[in-house]
């Protein structure tokens, strides 16, 4: 399994928006998601944007044929034309930014969030199964996802190449038997 190497000007960076480690934890995870995941995103909040500034360009038309003042039929227009930008355009380099994962020898480390970060550690032994899921826009760019599941409910690695995802699974799969042995 070839995991994707950490960048020399990443290594011994700590993620944006900590920083220190919290006593206790291991290092923060330093595996980050395919870079092609930005795009895949882009695309993805585009085609849910589509609805939200047509929705938004409906009410403005509205107010604007009702004859209210500028102001009142402009401000719909501007806020979905300002949420679509940021979501296209912003959230998804942020949220590559933060995505990391590690898969270390007893646990699976996740990190994600853009405002609020939020890290999860999933033991190996807790896992009952994993997946790769690719939708159509994933396969187009050969990106997958890794999906494991525990009793308490599934947790993901989303973006990786297809190789890299295939590996990841392999190894979780490989740790979650070696953890069941022990």
């Amino acid at each position: 399994m070839t995991l994707e190497p950490v960048p020399e000007r990443d290594k011994g960076r700590k993620p944006l928006g900590r920083a220190a480690e919290p006593s206790g934890l291991p290092p923060f995870p330093s595996r980050r998601l395919d870079p092609k995941a930005k795009t895949v995103w882009r695309i993805s909040n585009l085609l849910w944007a589509f609805p939200l500034v047509g929705v938004g360009a409906l009410v403005g038309l509205f107010a604007r044929f009702t004859g209210a003042p500028a102001y009142i039929w402009a401000a719909p227009v501007a806020i979905t034309l300002g949420l679509a930008f940021f979501s296209v355009v912003v959230t998804p380099a942020l949220r590559w930014r933060r995505w990391r994962y590690e898969l270390r020898e007893d646990e699976v480390d996740l990190q994600r969030g853009i405002f609020w970060v939020t890290r999860t550690l999933v033991p190996f032994a807790r896992i009952q199964h994993v997946d790769t899921q690719s939708g159509p826009l994933q396969r187009h760019y050969g990106l997958a996802t890794v999906v494991f599941y525990t009793a308490a409910g599934a947790n993901q690695i989303p973006e990786l190449s297809a190789p890299v995802a295939d590996g990841v699974r392999e190894r979780i799969a490989a740790l979650t038997r070696e953890q069941d042995e022990l």
